[in-house]
């Protein structure tokens, strides 16, 4: 493990300095010209909707109310680390503005919907695998918690996860090594954030306890 996380911690250090040094890369153009070769209404309003949820204040209200979910059904240590989920949005802030790639101009893809910020990671597909990728891991270690419902909310996280970076590009918000730099980064907090809640088992009053017999 420790040497996959040294691989995409060297990986993602080298392509920032790549797309910092050289913003408007040949490969990226490729992708985005692949990607947004078929266009019509139906698709520009389901990549849109793929996006949503990580636009503000969307973002905020699904972290805010599925982190109130947990708590009510007294997973409270779940529902506290799924706040600290939010943190993924700080954490491309303040890559984006070190790198400080522009984003994608209109003579050089279809701009579907106008974004603000640096280019360089992207701050949804980097939330999106936190935010999704926890709730994975959620469906996966909490007790007391329907079969059914873990592998709905398991599915839906997993076509988030790999719809988004796709959405990205198709919008002409993000170039393919914006995604790429996003997902890359994502992992990295993603381990940081499962390590954390890990490391300690929840007790009984941070979430229920599975009678014995």
């Amino acid at each position: 493990m420790l040497l996959v996380l040294s691989v995409i911690t060297l990986g993602f250090i080298v392509l920032s300095i790549i797309v910092a040094i050289y913003p408007t890369q040949a490969i990226d153009l490729k992708f985005s010209e692949e990607i947004q070769e078929h266009q019509n209404k139906f698709i520009d309003t389901v990549m849109y909707l793929v996006s949503t949820p990580g636009y503000m204040p969307e973002s905020v209200i699904l972290i805010t109310v599925t982190s109130l979910l947990f708590f009510l059904f007294k997973y409270k240590k779940a529902a506290v680390f799924v706040l600290l989920t939010g943190l993924s949005g700080l954490v491309s802030t303040i890559v984006k503005a070190l790198v400080n790639r522009p984003r994608p101009s209109k003579d050089l893809v279809r701009i579907v919907f106008e974004t603000t910020q640096q280019s360089f990671p992207s701050g949804h597909v980097m939330f999106y695998v936190v935010f999704f990728g926890f709730l994975i891991l959620l469906m996966v270690q909490l007790e007391n918690i329907s079969k059914a419902f873990k592998y709905i909310v398991i599915v839906i996280s997993f076509l988030f996860i790999f719809t988004i970076p796709f959405s990205r590009i198709y919008l002409g918000a993000h170039w393919f090594t914006d995604v790429l730099g996003g997902f890359l980064l994502g992992l990295l907090s993603l381990y940081l954030l499962s390590w954390l809640y890990l490391r300690k088992r929840a007790g009984k009053e941070e979430a229920p306890v599975a009678e014995t017999e």
